[in-house]
Parts: structure tokens; C-alpha cells; sequence
């Protein structure tokens, strides 16, 4: 009931502010969008069946109808769909409808949560060669013939989850969004199911499994703000919510506790920072032995000339396998990159990656194999922006 009342002061609030629309506006429809093209070379150390090379590519199409009331109520609605599933289907991880007024915007609808989209990660964001966000990982997919086991899904469930740990699932969720004042801006969702989203209707309180989550409330804000030649920016997000036991299995999990913090200063064409996110054993079944703290703590720094955007990254990374949740294990990830803008739009740029894995697990205990395991990636990433 508490969350609920959150939300609803916060749907009051905007309402305050809006007065009665009394006259039907024109939408005006803008049309963008992304994507990407990625070639990689991967060195391996159990590769064995595995190719050492490999293409991906996304695109995505934002379609964003907006209208202006008399009384200065703006409104509309956002939906972003994607060309990105192995199987050449599209979907859409935004479909909101969305008010602005002076006393903030509420959004409704699958959209990510606050930490996904406003959380600092440091200053090499996706796009960025040399940065954390840029799928990268993702090249270390197929199953090794020796290990049976694919390195992407052995990683820690944060290595590319490194914000609040259920902030990047777009479940259907009402977010409300204070105005910006002195910088700062602040903000608080609620999602009633994690994965559950569009028309779907799940209520069901115990027909869940690893990281399905409840009643999920995030609450943080960001603060940007120029001093002088400085640039400083900073986020601080806190994410609570119910597990959703199996019954079936008759298996229960940990609640979710999840924070994530960053921040970033920047001068002239330099800019440094970093972030850190803790989870503890959110979403682990609650009796199981062998459990890691889920954590991942990242620095990075670049510098940028002209059309070119020089970076580098390091993140280190703990928790269960992001797949089972049962394999215990630790990542580190060393990046390197540069970027070059070819014309407004479009980019291209060259990236190194280093990834070093090891787990807790001894031979003994995975049937005499040894799942550690290291990969160095040499990625081309080309990218248009419009």
C-alpha cells in the first residue's frame, strides 16, 4: 500500500500542476534512432570448438509523439523498437506514455528503471570505444567442448549488470521524475513483477525462480553541475523488492537490496570516474552453499581531441553465474579504445578487451574440470546515430 501512495502523491502532484486541458493539441512525431555493426577477434583459453571470430549488430527506432496543451501540460508517448534477438524477430524495451508539467514528468509503461537510465557508470558510456557498455562480453557466447560451458554465461551476474541489480528489467512500472532544481534531480518507480510487462498479467506470488522480483521500488537522484572550467556529476539509486519463491520446487530466495552509486569530473577534454554497485545475495535461493556477493566496482578515464575519444576502463566484478545463479565467481575486465568521429552520426572505433574469470568452484566440484578461464577481444565497432 506504501508504494502504492508513492506513486499516487506523485500522480497528484502532476495533476496539481496541470489545471484542465481545454483544447486538443497537433502531435508533432520525431523520428530517431541507433545502431550498431561490431567484428571481433577473440584469443580464448578454452576454446576448444569455438571460432576465434565473429559479427553483431543491433538497430533500434524511436518514435516519440508529443503535444503542448494551452494550459502548458506536455505529453506524448515513446516506443523503441529493436532489431537485435538471434532469431530475427523485433520487439520493443520502451513502449510509455509520458506528462510533463513544472512540478515533474511521470512516465507509465516498459521502460527501464531509474539506475539503468540515469546511473553514472564513469565516463565511457556505450558507444565509447573502451568502455564497459558496449556488449562486448557478449562475443565470449558458445559452449567450450572441454568445459560445456559458455564463458558469457559463467561471468558474474554483474559484470554486464553493473547498475541497481533489477534496474535494466523493463517490467511495465510508473516512474515519477522531480524538476530539475540547482542540477539535482530526483526520482522513484514502482514495478509490480519483474518481467512482466506490455499486456502481460502476472499475479502469481510463487511461481518465480533466480532474480524474479516483486513490488520492486527504486529511489535516487542525479546532480550535474558546472563550476568554473569543472564539470561534476554524480547518481545514487537504492533498489528494494520481494523475492518470488518456486513453488514447484518448493524453493525460496533472497530479497531484493540493491544500490548502485557513480560520479564523474571532467576538465577541459579529460574526464575520469567511476562507479560501484552492491546487491549482496539478492535474488540467490536462500539454501544454497556456495553464494558470492554480487558487487562491481568500475574506473575509467578518456580524453577527447577533436574527433577523437581516447579511453580506457577497468571493472571488477563478483556474484553467482548469471544464468543458474550457483557457480560462484569473479571477473575482471581491462579495456582500451579509441573513437573516431567519421561525420556527424556516424563513428567508428577500435577496441581491446581483456577478461580474466575464475571461480570458487574447484575441479573436484565441477567433475574435474577446471572452469577458469581468460579471453582477450579485439572489437571494431561502427556506429550511426540520427
Amino acid at each position: 500500500m506504501k508504494r502504492f501512495l508513492v506513486i499516487g502523491c506523485a500522480a497528484v502532484a502532476l495533476a496539481a500542476g496541470c489545471g484542465t486541458a481545454s483544447a486538443q493539441s497537433k502531435f508533432d512525431v520525431v523520428i530517431g534512432g541507433d545502431a550498431f555493426f561490431q567484428g571481433a577477434y577473440i584469443n580464448q583459453k578454452n576454446d576448444s570448438g569455438l571460432r576465434s571470430g565473429e559479427f553483431a549488430n543491433r538497430f533500434r527506432l524511436n518514435i516519440t509523439p508529443t503535444a503542448k496543451a494551452d494550459n502548458g501540460l506536455e505529453y506524448g508517448g515513446r516506443i523503441r523498437i529493436r532489431a537485435a534477438s538471434n532469431d530475427r524477430r523485433t520487439d520493443a524495451d520502451r513502449a510509455f506514455i509520458f506528462a510533463n508539467t513544472s512540478y515533474g514528468t511521470l512516465q507509465a509503461g516498459v521502460v527501464n528503471g531509474l539506475s539503468d537510465e540515469f546511473g553514472i557508470i564513469g565516463p565511457n558510456v556505450e558507444g565509447v570505444a573502451g568502455g564497459p557498455d558496449n556488449n562486448t562480453v557478449n562475443f565470449l557466447n558458445g559452449v567450450n567442448n572441454v568445459t560445456g560451458a559458455s564463458l558469457v554465461e559463467l561471468l558474474p551476474s554483474t559484470t554486464n549488470n553493473f547498475r541497481a541489480l533489477a534496474s535494466g528489467d523493463v517490467g511495465t512500472k510508473v516512474i515519477y521524475l522531480t524538476p530539475i532544481i540547482a542540477g539535482f534531480q530526483g526520482g522513484v518507480s514502482y514495478m509490480p513483477r519483474s518481467g512482466d510487462h506490455n499486456t502481460s498479467v502476472n499475479r502469481g506470488k510463487n511461481n518465480g525462480g533466480y532474480l524474479a522480483f516483486q513490488d520492486v521500488v527504486e529511489v535516487g537522484g542525479v546532480y550535474r553541475n558546472e563550476f568554473g572550467d569543472f564539470a561534476v556529476e554524480a547518481s545514487a539509486f537504492y533498489q528494494f523488492g520481494q523475492s518470488v519463491s518456486d513453488a514447484t520446487t518448493a524453493t525460496s530466495f533472497e530479497d531484493l537490496s540493491s544500490v548502485h552509486v557513480g560520479a564523474n569530473v571532467g576538465y577541459g577534454g579529460f574526464k575520469v570516474g567511476g562507479s560501484y554497485a552492491y546487491s549482496g545475495d539478492s535474488g540467490y535461493d536462500r539454501s544454497l552453499a556456495n553464494k558470492e556477493r554480487q558487487d562491481i566496482w568500475i574506473v575509467g578515464a578518456q580524453y577527447t581531441t577533436g574527433p577523437l575519444v581516447l579511453a580506457a576502463n577497468y571493472s571488477h566484478s563478483r556474484g553467482n553465474d548469471n544464468v543458474t545463479g550457483t557457480i560462484p565467481g569473479k571477473a575482471d575486465l581491462y579495456q582500451a579504445g579509441v573513437t573516431y568521429t567519421v561525420a556527424p552520426g556516424l563513428t567508428t572505433g577500435l577496441e581491446y578487451s581483456f577478461v580474466d574469470y575464475e571461480t570458487k568452484l574447484t575441479p573436484a566440484q565441477t567433475g574435474g574440470i577446471s572452469l577458469d578461464d581468460h579471453a582477450h577481444i579485439i572489437m571494431i565497432d561502427t556506429r550511426l546515430a540520427f
